[in-house]
């Protein structure tokens, strides 16, 4: 008796326990007569609790379902059958039924080792409500993000400018229209893709450097060019700004492109009209040099008249020494000033900076009063930097020229050059990166500057001279020069001291100067003909008698033209003839460019060069910039004559 009360109380407390389940629960053995249950059956499905007793058959339930409509409408008996057999299989089971009052039960199903089956009924009305409005709101949500996404097309297709997102690999994510037409993709096609496939083998190697940096996580601006379809030269100007997460990961980058096309040719007009104004300012100095030499050229020609028969070897060499010392320096100082008139689009090389600044003061001799005294220390070639030289003496010469209006009364001006090693912090306030830099110092002894025209001297258009003297563009361009080089200008000044201007150039120390003047050396040496024939077209007999004498000079035979007709002629009938060197612009006559071209397609054995006397000779025979031809510039040398001659003779030698 005392074991039956036990075993009483364990059911009832295993009762309880099942009654406080939030679930349904039944146990039907392997006749399919209900052996335990729950509360939660009866709240949950609103069974009678008159059929809910030990030992009913799971039909009554399935009936009370059929009856309400809990399956539906049609057969009730048919849909009893059909629950029954399938409950005598004894599977396990899940399947969720709605009820009519719109509740859903999920009911699942397992057998038992020794037949029947342990039911569980879970009310999940509240979930699947909840799963059903997260649909809807991701739904919602697609469709508001594919709206957004179309507007972001829409917006991004009609900036101008190019824009794109890079994931890692790099692979192309994103791209607008602009971007993909520019590349000759669409912005379907270009999704997916490698950079290299997209921009070419050639562009990402130069690129390549800027990408990988910016995966980094770093902000990145860089410049390149590329030939557009029709064959003019583009410009872009690109920036790339990591997608970083919090925890400082770099997803990706975004690339925005601009055409900096007509910036550039702005800079450089800018640039060009600087560079005429120094050249305005240097020809007053020119003017003396050059007057200096005609007069040594005028003296030494009237002493020559004077000599005496038999002339004496000495003297005669006494006098044509300083004559052909005089021309040479001419033809220095023409050259210098005509390269640096002309100049170029940026062109960076290495390039040493003691010549640079040499030519520098050889272009400001005599342009400066005689109340200033240049300076110059700028002895170590191996210092260098990787600049665009003309631009370099560009800002020297406004440097020079800002320091000469600021000693009025004279006083000394020192260019200076040494190399030095900025630590951390004074490259962090220079604004740009520690470590060895070419260091160039402009020195005046003027009135020098106050504390706030220091902060404004950089500024375009700034400027304390009167109205009409001075543009202001001077020391901007100059400051944006050096930081386009990577370098930065330092001022130092004060009232009545002087300015103190210093220029930081990336450092690029150039290794065995001694070799290099040894090559130089050897390269001066003359390199002299054996008789070979060749063909000289100049329509000035006096020039041309002088180029004869040098040619026959260094080894050559002449035969002289002195029309493009002529020529022709005997270009195509001589067939000993080895080389051509004609003159460019031969008034009313055909220029020399286009008699080379006639002589190349039919003799394209005989080497050819030009020679001109003209800075900007392209224009004026209207032929563009391009010359497959070497050219000569008037006067030249016995040696820069006889590398041209050796340079067109190589060309029958290789046929």
């Amino acid at each position: 008796m005392e074991e039956t009360d036990q075993l009483k109380a364990q059911i009832d407390l295993l009762q309880a326990a099942l009654d406080h389940i939030n679930q349904g629960f039944t146990v039907f053995d392997s006749d399919l007569r209900l052996v335990a249950w729950n509360r939660g059956l009866y709240d949950m499905l609103d069974m009678p609790e008159e059929i809910v007793r030990r030992g009913s058959h799971l039909e009554a339930f399935i009936r009370v379902n059929a009856e309400r409509g809990e399956y539906g409408e049609g057969d009730i008996e048919g849909k009893i059958a059909r629950r029954i057999e399938r409950a005598r299989l004894f599977e396990p089971h899940y399947f969720e039924r709605v009820r009519p009052n719109g509740q859903i039960i999920a009911v699942s199903g397992t057998p038992l080792p020794q037949g029947g089956f342990v039911t569980i009924y879970s009310d999940v009305t509240e979930e699947r409500r909840r799963q059903e409005k997260l649909e809807q709101t991701v739904e919602e949500r697609t469709r508001a993000l594919q709206q957004s996404e179309d507007w972001l097309r829409l917006v991004t297709d009609n900036i101008p400018a190019l824009i794109a997102y890079l994931s890692p690999g790099p692979v192309f994510r994103f791209a607008n229209r602009r971007y993909a037409d520019w590349f000759g993709q669409s912005v379907a096609s270009i999704a997916g893709k490698r950079a290299p496939d997209v921009v070419g083998d050639d562009l990402f190697a130069e690129i390549a450097p800027h990408i990988e940096k910016a995966f980094e996580g770093n902000a990145v601006s860089y410049e390149y060019q590329r030939s557009r379809p029709d064959g003019t030269l583009a410009y872009m100007r690109s920036t790339l700004i990591p997608d970083m997460t919090q925890d400082g990961r770099t997803l990706g980058i975004f690339v925005l492109s601009l055409d900096a096309t007509d910036q550039k040719q702005a800079e450089a007009a800018l640039v060009q009209s600087q560079r005429m104004d120094a050249v305005g300012k240097l020809t007053g100095g020119l003017a003396h040099d050059f007057n200096n030499l005609l007069a040594i050229l005028m003296g030494n020609l009237l002493s020559l008249g004077r000599l005496e028969e038999p002339v004496d070897k000495e003297a005669l060499d006494k006098k044509l020494s300083p004559m052909l010392d005089a021309t040479k320096r001419g033809s220095e100082l023409i050259q210098r000033l005509l390269a640096f008139s002309r100049g170029k689009a940026i062109d960076p090389q290495t390039v040493p900076l003691a010549d640079v600044i040499a030519g520098t003061s050889r272009l400001l001799e005599g342009s400066l009063p005689s109340s200033i005294t240049l300076n110059i220390h700028a002895d170590d070639r191996q210092v260098a930097a990787c600049i665009d030289p003309t631009q370099m003496e560009t800002a020297l010469i406004n440097l020079a020229f800002n320091a000469r209006d600021a000693m009025p009364d004279g006083g000394q001006l020192t260019i200076s050059l040494d190399e030095t090693v900025l630590e951390t912090q004074e490259a962090k306030d220079l604004g740009i990166a520690a470590g060895p830099y070419a260091r160039i110092a402009v020195e005046d002894t003027g009135g020098g500057m106050d504390a706030d025209t220091q902060l404004k001297v950089f500024e375009p258009f700034f400027t304390t001279k009167s109205f009409g003297t001075g543009s202001g563009l001077g020391l901007s361009m100059v400051y944006g020069f050096i930081r386009q080089s990577g370098g930065a200008i330092q001022i130092s000044s004060a009232l009545g001291v002087g300015t103190f201007m210093t220029l930081y150039l990336p450092l690029v120390r150039l290794q065995d100067p001694e070799d290099q003047a040894r090559d130089k050396s050897k390269a001066r040496s003359l390199k002299r003909g054996q008789g070979e024939l060749l063909l000289l077209v100049e329509d000035d007999p006096d020039v041309a008698a002088a180029v004869t004498d040098q040619l026959q000079n260094l080894g050559y035979s002449v035969l002289l033209a002195e029309s493009a007709d002529d020529a022709r002629t005997l270009a195509l009938d001589l067939p000993e003839l080895k080389g051509v060197l004609s003159d460019i612009i031969m008034p009313g006559q055909v220029n020399g460019l286009a008699l080379a071209r006639e002589i190349r397609r039919e003799r394209s054995d005989l080497g050819i060069a030009l020679m001109s006397g003209y800075a900007d000779w392209s224009s004026l025979a209207g032929q563009g910039q391009t010359c497959e031809f070497p050219v000569l510039a008037k006067p030249f040398a016995d040696a820069q004559l006889a590398d041209a001659v050796q340079q067109i003779l190589s060309l029958n030698s290789k046929g």
